[in-house]
């Protein structure tokens, strides 16, 4: 199943949503007790009790995940007001907060949160709290907070009705200007934003059963922000997290620059076993890309908000894997221990690929995740789903433990996520494009391949960038090295590429019937491997 741009495949779009900045209608297409309050709280009681101020520590958010997996699971909350419910895209749209009324601005920082209203496809309650000097303040809802526009509520608003999500402001492009800087709306997707970056993919706090028939959609119950002092170069934002399966509490340190980097600790507690989980889960959108235009006849030549799976494997080598829209739902899993990192990046950044003077493609960020110490055995796990237009988030990606995280066992995770271009994520060549035809051959070869049922394809790989700009005058090449897993390679080829300061691959592929050939190629000098590896599933139904 695919979702809409800002909802994940089977979402409920009534339930949760991704983020956005400002709402814009292609993301709409596209939410325990204090210190010492005894675990035996029902789960129902937690909104009200974020009514109210109580001592807060580091722990704090631990010891109310922790009650909160002792109940069972109760997702439950009051409805929406009718005149909230019923409220269109427009409507919805023209609600926003008034910026002179931001939080955090007394304390002298740089940071200001700002809040998402409820309504529309937002009718999920989300408790926000101020930390300050150890005690934790519920923000009472307050229409005042809102400029409703055109938009006309009538009747009174109930002064519990909380908040849809929040956002942060920083000046993070030029110090005499607030931008936005990371937004959470919406079960626990959120987005953040380097420089010079517009909105593209999102992530997530949990996946679970992504793979499967149904999927669950754990959601931040509540956020704790911490009011930082004046000098502040991060904000530190603390969330509850809840679901049928699990409950957990994490830690987001946001730091903005040029890579704005988020460093989230988590703490989950799980209610059951949970065999089919996803950290740190990044979700992308690809329609259109240079391997294949047969999805539209749009004027503009590229369509995504990601082309690659950036891995670093805990055996040091870094690989591309080009994303696909393809025919039908596709996983690929990465089988790999302690990795050193992976991400969903946007490395075409030049505005000739893209054509879109409103969408801005060449300006989405990559994010790529850094686990904190070992994770142990598991698999990066992509999937790919098709799509027929640029509006759906048909791309997941995220890490897979190889052992279920049993019930009533605390796991503790750390990680970084950082918001850039890729190009200095590691010192070798890089995969700059790839390119499918068909094999140059005459036409009586090619009907002779077809009547024994033999398929094959010229797969045009170029490696730019590192130190192959400096090798381009040497009279040798480097070496190809390119493999396959099924079928064969019957001819290779290379050949300078000064355009991209590197090289271009050839490779010559056969498949005899149906079936798929995983491919790889790097390129060599000696012992030393110049660049990152290639890496492609070619499916011949």
């Amino acid at each position: 199943m695919i979702r809409a741009k800002g909802h994940h495949s089977g979402i409920d779009p009534s339930d949760a949503t991704a983020p956005m900045g400002a709402p814009s209608r292609r993301d709409m297409m596209s939410g325990l007790a204090a210190a010492g309050l005894a675990a035996s709280l029902p789960a129902a009681a937690l909104a009200q009790d974020e009514l109210r101020s109580f001592p807060f520590d580091a722990a704090a958010v631990e010891r109310r995940a922790q009650a909160l997996a002792a109940q069972p699971f109760d997702g439950s909350f009051p409805p929406l007001p009718a005149p909230l419910a019923g409220l269109d895209y427009d409507a919805y749209r023209d609600i926003r907060f008034r910026k002179d009324h931001a939080f955090l601005g007394e304390s002298g920082g740089p940071f200001r949160l700002q809040l998402f209203h409820r309504g529309f496809l937002y009718p999920r309650p989300v408790a926000v709290n101020l930390v300050r000097d150890g005690i934790s303040t519920p923000v009472k809802y307050d229409p005042a907070l809102f400029d409703f526009g055109r938009t006309r509520v009538e009747g009174p608003l109930p002064s519990d009705l909380n908040f849809a999500g929040i956002r942060i402001h920083a000046p993070l492009n030029r110090p005499d200007r607030l931008d936005e800087l990371i937004v959470f709306v919406g079960a626990s997707y959120f987005r953040f934003l380097g420089q010079d970056q517009l909105y593209g993919l999102s992530a997530r706090g949990l996946a679970i059963g992504t793979e499967g028939d149904k999927e669950e959609f754990p959601f931040f119950r509540a956020f704790y922000v911490e009011v930082p002092p004046a000098d502040a170069k991060a904000l530190t934002i603390r969330a509850l997290l809840d679901s049928p399966s699990i409950a957990g509490a994490y830690r987001f340190t946001v730091e903005p620059g040029r890579n704005t980097t988020v460093r989230v600790s988590a703490t989950l507690y799980p209610r059951q076993e949970l065999s089919s989980v996803g950290i740190a889960p990044l979700t992308s959108m690809f329609f259109i890309g240079e391997t294949d235009r047969g999805h539209s006849d749009d004027y503009r030549p590229e369509l995504h908000d990601s082309d690659g799976l950036q891995i670093a494997t805990g055996s040091g080598e870094w690989l591309w894997r080009p994303l696909d829209n393809p025919q039908g739902r596709r996983i690929s899993t990465f089988l790999d221990r302690d990795p050193k990192g992976f991400g969903l990046m946007q490395r075409d950044r030049a505005f000739a690929s893209y054509q879109d003077l409103e969408a801005g493609y060449e300006r989405r960020p990559g994010y790529f995740v850094e686990p904190d110490g070992a994770w142990g055995e598991g698999s990066v796990v992509l999937m790919e789903l098709p799509t027929d237009n640029e509006t759906a988030d048909n791309i997941v990606a995220f890490w897979r433990p190889r052992q279920p995280y049993p019930a009533g066992r605390p796991v503790r995770l750390a990680y970084t996520i950082s918001a850039h271009t890729g190009d200095d994520l590691h010192p070798n060549g890089k995969v700059m494009n790839t390119f499918i035809a068909e094999p140059a051959a005459s036409g009586a070869a090619r009907r002779a391949a077809d009547a024994h049922a033999l398929r094959s394809r010229r797969f045009l790989i170029d490696f730019g960038g590192g130190e192959l700009g400096k090798s381009l005058g040497d009279a040798a090449p480097p070496e190809i090295v390119a493999s396959a897993s099924a079928g064969r390679i019957t001819a290779t080829s290379i050949v300078p590429n000064p355009h991209i300061g590197g090289y271009r691959v050839a490779l010559d592929v056969r498949l005899e019937g149906a079936g798929t050939a995983d491919l790889r190629a790097y390129l060599k000098r000696g012992d030393q491997a110049l660049t990152e590896t290639w890496s492609y599933p070619w499916s011949v139904a």
